[in-house]
C-alpha cells in the first residue's frame, strides 16, 4: 500500500482541476488499496462559465475550489513534504495550464508553481513515482527540460509536439493506455486529451496508479 499526494487545482475542466479524472484517480487509488491526501495553491483563479465556456470576471480560491473534489479534505500546496508520501498524482484539466503554470499563455516558455517544481524534482532525486495525466504531463516536461529527457505523452503526435520542443521523448498513446518512463518512474496517460470515454480513461488511469 503506498501514499499518494494528488495535486488539484480548482474544480471543473476549463478554471480547474478536470472532475471526472481526479475522481478517476481516486477511484483507482482506493481500488488499489492505497491512501491519499489532496493538496491545492493557495492562489487566487479567474472563473470560466462551464456553460458558456466564458470567462466570468470572478476570482476564487484555488484551494477553496479544489476543496469540493477533496470534500474539505486538503491542505495548502506548500506544506506538502515529498518525505511523508510514496508517490505523486496531477490530474488534468485547464487549472494544471493556468493555475499550476503559465502554460496557457507561454506553452513551452512557461513557469510553473515554485512549490510544485520544488516538490516534483525532490521525488524524482528520491526515485518515487510521478504520474499525471491529459495535460499536466507538460509541466512535468518544463520542470525537467535540460536536465532530464523523458518518455511522456499528451496523446496524438500533435500534441505531443510541445513535450519534444521542451527536450522530452513523447509517445504517442490512447486514454486507455499509459506509457511508462521505468528509469525516471515517471507514468503518464492522455484521458481527454486523447478520448471523452470515460471506461477507456478509467482503464489508462487504473494503469498509471498501479505502476505507483
Amino acid at each position: 500500500m503506498s501514499k499518494v499526494a494528488l495535486i488539484l487545482s480548482g474544480c471543473g475542466v476549463f478554471d480547474g482541476s478536470e472532475i471526472n479524472e481526479s475522481v478517476l484517480c481516486l477511484l483507482a487509488l482506493s481500488q488499489k488499496g492505497d491512501t491519499y491526501e489532496c493538496f491545492a495553491p493557495q492562489g487566487e483563479l479567474l472563473v470560466v462559465d462551464h456553460l458558456t465556456r466564458k470567462p466570468t470576471g470572478e476570482k476564487r480560491s484555488i484551494l477553496k475550489e479544489s476543496a469540493r473534489i477533496a470534500r474539505g479534505h486538503i491542505r495548502p500546496l506548500e506544506e506538502l513534504d515529498p518525505s511523508h508520501f510514496d508517490a505523486i498524482l496531477m490530474p488534468g484539466g485547464f487549472g494544471a495550464a493556468c493555475n499550476l503554470s503559465t502554460y496557457a499563455t507561454d506553452e513551452e516558455e512557461c513557469e510553473i508553481n515554485p512549490n510544485l517544481k520544488k516538490i516534483l524534482i525532490s521525488f524524482h532525486q528520491a526515485k518515487k513515482p510521478i504520474g499525471a495525466t491529459c495535460i499536466s504531463p507538460a509541466l512535468i516536461a518544463r520542470v525537467f527540460q535540460g536536465k532530464v529527457k523523458l518518455y511522456l505523452t499528451l496523446g496524438s503526435k500533435s500534441s505531443n509536439i510541445s513535450l519534444a520542443k521542451m527536450e522530452m521523448s513523447p509517445i504517442e498513446a490512447k486514454s486507455s493506455e499509459v506509457v511508462a518512463d521505468e528509469e525516471n518512474r515517471v507514468y503518464t496517460t492522455p484521458c481527454y486529451m486523447a478520448s471523452e470515454n470515460l471506461a477507456e480513461m478509467f482503464q489508462g488511469v487504473k494503469k498509471l496508479v498501479a505502476h505507483l
